[in-house]
């Protein structure tokens, strides 16, 4: 059976990232490459549009705790929404906040340069829930609390 390139996986946010997602900074539109021409001759940025979708693309900055290398912790997401996405939970630290995502989908890709490439994945998701709605990270944090107390 061939899978043909670009195709998004569905995947749960508990098993894409157990330990959970840090929002860094906010979410901002993903717009389209302006040239010093069109910006000299006052264009307007144009806001990218998913092709499968058809709604306006957004990114956020993440990073996964889990991640052991450093460098491959934080990355951009991309999120899928006629309105700009607000995250539902507050600030831990000054521009960082605890996530989960709604609607999330893995796309395959290749990353990195040269001899040093590896498997990655391009993750899009439709927006924000509150952090540890539902989770099972939530579901066991909450059994160990009671397993705690009941010893």
């Amino acid at each position: 059976m061939a899978i043909i390139k670009g195709h998004r996986f569905p995947i749960e946010f508990d098993d894409a990232f157990p330990q959970g997602l840090v929002l860094v900074g906010e979410v901002t539109p993903d717009n389209e490459y302006q040239s010093r021409e069109d910006r000299a001759a006052g264009r307007p940025t144009r806001q990218r549009v998913d092709e499968i979708s058809g709604k306006r693309q957004w990114k956020a900055t993440v990073t996964d705790p889990d991640e052991t290398k450093a460098k491959r912790a934080s990355f951009e997401i991309t999120l899928l929404a006629d309105v700009q996405p607000v995250p539902a939970t507050s600030e831990a630290l000054p521009g960082m906040r605890p996530i989960e995502l709604d609607g999330l989908t893995a796309e395959p890709k290749v990353a990195g340069q040269g001899e040093f490439k590896y498997q990655s994945y391009a993750f899009r998701a439709t927006g924000f829930k509150a952090a540890g709605s539902g989770s099972k990270s939530a579901r066991s944090a909450t059994a160990g609390e009671a397993a705690t107390k009941a010893a």
